[in-house]
């Protein structure tokens, strides 16, 4: 028998082996060995269990002893002296950073004046040098003139005899130097001088001219090269800038805006411990260190800098002209604000507008008695408050139109709020002064409510009674805008760069995006590159209020604007720019900023805010809706009645709203979350009109805003729940109680009050506290089961799923019914 019989061999397992035989093209073959390694596995301890396990358990924790209190007090007062601590070493580690700054900054300095004084040195030693080079030359010429004379010449043909050890008795009566010796900088003179010209002695080693780290070759070519060239071989003087530092910057732009070397500028954000490449980003702090280290200056900019191009200065009393003053006419709705500007227009818009009311805010222009007036017609409706304000912002004038026969309303009201919130002056216009029941001076006293004092009662703000029916009044009201603005004498400036206030903008379909603006001030001209909002666009046309193309609008004049890249909000500011760089940079940092803002108020709730708004919704029942409309303004309006539309337990959520048709992302919008789709004065295209109907959604047309709030408040109100209301019935005594076999116990009952039914709801009273609420499980007079006993009668009840009934409590009968409800 073996040692291993019936027993596995005892050793380490390994991985498991194994061959695979590849084949390849044209028959190869090929044996690879594999093998299969297991993978370990670890098992935790048994006693440890992380946070997240006790979180998953339902975050139960042990509650917190004194001792326990204690240490975490002391943890506390520890960690405050900590941070005291760190806020004191930052402290001084910024003034020693500031010291050592300072100290490098006098370093470099005096290493500066080290090596100009060493250049000067240099240069003179290198003169000196040239001079005593020249001085050797002359020397070694002299003597070879003085031995070949031209008596002592050679015949031609002739060889020169070669002249050797020429000293003083060489010739009689000169007493010459020899050529061949030192000067008293140990130079040799002459040829040898030459000779030894690159090598080192020991009077030029102790002197220290040649000593220390010797030039190399390719220095030396670049040097003779700059020389050939006609350069100076002195080094140029360092050019210090003024670097403009935003609030972030790469190390490479850095470098480059100093005109320095990338590989110093990482140098000296390593001296200063960073550890950084050269596409890395840094603050601005840190790089106006490493700026003031170079020895440059730092100009701070931010990326709000962008608009200071549309800055302009103040214009000079002698550029500006008279203007025509813009009127706003505000008021309630149905008062006759549009009725009243068409007669003053000799026009008919209101026949124009969906159920007679004004939802668009209109801009005209009227010439009386050769007198330019800008009028702007703002709805009356509620939902078009963000309307009326816009109108009063831009406005010289508010005309307040109010009805003889109705008197101040809420809108009324409103405007009057919007007028002195803008500062301008107010004129009112009493309107359907004709009418039997037209009373001017309720409409007077009303005012007085609401501090609007008009000349009738002795104030300063002028009334005129008129009738846009008759035309009574019309020249009056216009003698008093007229009057009014003489009074504010207006002036602009109209050769200067145009800007002006987006009154209301709209997509066209055949035009693109088209801006309806009033020029407050400049001259805005075809071809011109604005920026308004967050849109920009070079003006492609320019069309008036009467529908004709014109090549400029002056101050105070509205003109509808195409050009634009995007449809900009109602209330922008339109600003003419130079180039479309500049306006494309602006509206990109426009948008980022706006991104921002919405970004930093989405982070801005904490994660129990989240919570508790999460759980505060849970019972709120949402109708979602997607709306496009005609133009921006209305957008916006119906947007913001939306929001008031319902109440705690249901309410509307607009899921999108834009301008412009409805399209297919609009109904696949619709259709992922249940929602319908709304059309106000739009249509949907032919693709979103088979896609509605292939996915079931539901497409409603609007144009009238009452109509669109009424139906969206009775779709919401169909998510109410409904009411339930009881009605008290009748009262019965309970006189003597019995136990029936297979049916408990059962009240003897006289019925005191009203009637009983079994199908009614019942409370057992006892001492007038309801001590059980439920259903009759059998209503039985004498023997017989019946649906109601009477006033007066006795009977046998018995409840359902309850048996503690005593001999004198009272049992109170009533009915439940659901009622319909809905949104106020």
């Amino acid at each position: 028998m073996s040692d291993q019989d019936g027993k596995k061999p005892l050793g380490i397992s390994g991985p498991r082996s194994g061959t695979v035989k590849q084949s390849f093209a044209r028959g190869r073959t090929n044996n690879v060995v594999v093998e299969t390694k297991r993978k370990r596995v670890s098992v935790p301890k048994p006693g440890a269990q992380s946070a997240a396990a006790v979180n998953a358990q339902g975050g139960k924790q042990v509650s917190t002893t004194d001792a326990e209190m204690d240490r975490r007090l002391k943890a506390l007062q520890a960690a405050k002296a900590r941070e005291a601590e760190d806020a004191e070493r930052r402290a001084r580690e910024e003034q020693e950073r500031d010291e050592e700054r300072k100290r490098r900054r006098e370093e470099i300095e005096a290493k500066e004046r080290e090596e100009k004084e060493r250049e000067e040195l240099a240069r003179k030693r290198t003169e000196e040098d040239e001079r005593r080079k020249q001085e050797a030359e002359e020397a070694r010429n002299r003597p070879q003139e003085s031995v070949v004379s031209p008596a002592d010449a050679p015949a031609p043909g002739e060889d020169m005899p070669r002249q050797r050890n020429l000293g003083p008795d060489a010739r009689p009566g000169r007493n010459d130097a020899p050529r061949k010796r030192e000067d008293d900088s140990g130079k040799p003179k002459g040829g040898e001088a030459d000779r030894r010209s690159g090598k080192l002695t020991v009077n030029q080693a102790l002197r220290g001219g040649e000593g220390g780290r010797q030039r190399s070759l390719a220095s030396m070519r670049r040097k003779q090269e700059r020389q050939r060239r006609g350069g100076s071989s002195q080094p140029q003087e360092k050019v210090m800038r003024t670097v403009q530092l935003p609030e972030t910057i790469v190390v490479s732009e850095l470098a480059n805006r100093m005109s320095e070397r990338v590989a110093a500028v990482v140098k000296a954000l390593m001296q200063n411990g960073m550890m950084v490449t050269q596409n890395q980003v840094i603050d601005a702090d840190t790089a106006e260190l490493i700026i003031e280290e170079f020895g440059h200056t730092v100009q701070r900019v931010s990326e709000s800098d962008v608009e200071q191009v549309i800055h302009s200065t103040e214009d000079k009393p002698e550029d500006l002209v008279p203007r025509a003053p813009i009127i706003t006419i505000m008021g309630h709705v149905d008062h006759g604000k549009t009725s009243l500007l068409d007669a003053i227009r000799k026009t008919k818009v209101v026949s124009g507008e969906a159920g007679g009311i004004t939802q668009h805010i209109g801009a005209y222009q009227v010439e009386v008695n050769g007198t330019t007036l800008s009028f702007l017609d703002t709805p009356g409706h509620a939902a078009f408050t963000s309307m009326r304000a816009r109108g009063a912002q831009v406005t010289d004038i508010v005309v307040l139109v109010v009805a003889a026969d109705d008197s101040v309303m809420p809108q009324t009201v409103e405007a009057i709020h919007h007028a002195k919130a803008a500062g301008v002056p107010m004129i009112v216009a009493i309107n359907k002064s004709d009418l039997p029941a037209a009373d001017p001076n309720r409409v007077r006293t009303g005012l007085l409510q609401h501090e609007v004092m008009v000349e009738a009662m002795s104030g300063e703000v002028q009334d005129v009674e008129v009738s846009a029916h008759t035309g009574k009044g019309l020249p009056e009201l216009l003698e008093a805008i007229a009057l009014q603005a003489e009074i504010l004498e207006l002036k602009a400036n109209p050769n200067r760069a145009a800007s002006g206030a987006v009154i209301e903008a709209q997509l066209d379909v055949g035009r693109g995006p088209v801006a309806t603006v009033l020029v407050q001030n400049g001259t805005l001209r075809r071809g011109d590159i604005f920026v308004v909002g967050e849109q920009w666009g070079k003006v492609r046309a320019l069309v008036n209020d009467q529908g004709e193309r014109v090549n400029e609008a002056g101050p105070s004049v509205p003109v509808e604007v195409l050009g634009l890249n995007g449809t900009p909000e109602a209330g922008d500011v339109l600003n003419v720019v130079e180039t479309e760089a500049q306006a494309r940079e602006i509206a990109e940092y426009r948008e980022q900023a706006a991104k921002d803002k919405r970004a930093a108020a989405g982070a801005a709730a904490t994660l129990d805010q989240l919570m508790a708004k999460a759980k505060a919704d849970i019972g709120v029942a949402e109708l979602p809706i997607v709306m496009k409309a005609d133009v921006q303004g209305s957008a916006e309006a119906i947007v913001q009645a939306m929001e008031k539309v319902g109440n705690d337990e249901v309410r509307v959520r607009v899921l999108h709203s834009g301008v412009g048709a409805i399209t297919e992302s609009d109904i696949t919008l619709a259709e992922a979350s249940g929602a319908p789709v709304i059309g106000f004065n739009v249509r949907a295209n032919a693709p979103a009109r088979a896609a509605a109907n292939q996915k079931g959604v539901e497409i409603r047309y609007y144009s009238v805003i009452y109509d669109l709030v009424d139906d969206v408040k009775l779709a919401a109100s169909g998510l109410l729940s409904a009411e339930i209301k009881e009605t008290f019935i009748g009262y019965a005594e309970i006189r003597e109680t019995f136990r029936v076999t297979g049916v408990g116990t059962v009240a003897g009952c006289l019925v005191t009050e009203g009637v009983a039914r079994r199908s009614a709801g019942v409370r057992l009273l006892r001492d007038n506290v309801v001590i059980h609420e439920g259903t009759l499980k059998t209503l039985k007079r004498f023997k017989d089961e019946v649906k109601e006993v009477q006033s007066g009668q006795e009977c046998g009840m018995a409840f359902e799923n309850y048996d503690d009934i005593r001999q004198g409590d009272v049992i109170e009968i009533f009915t439940r019914e659901e009622v319909e409800r809905s949104l106020a």
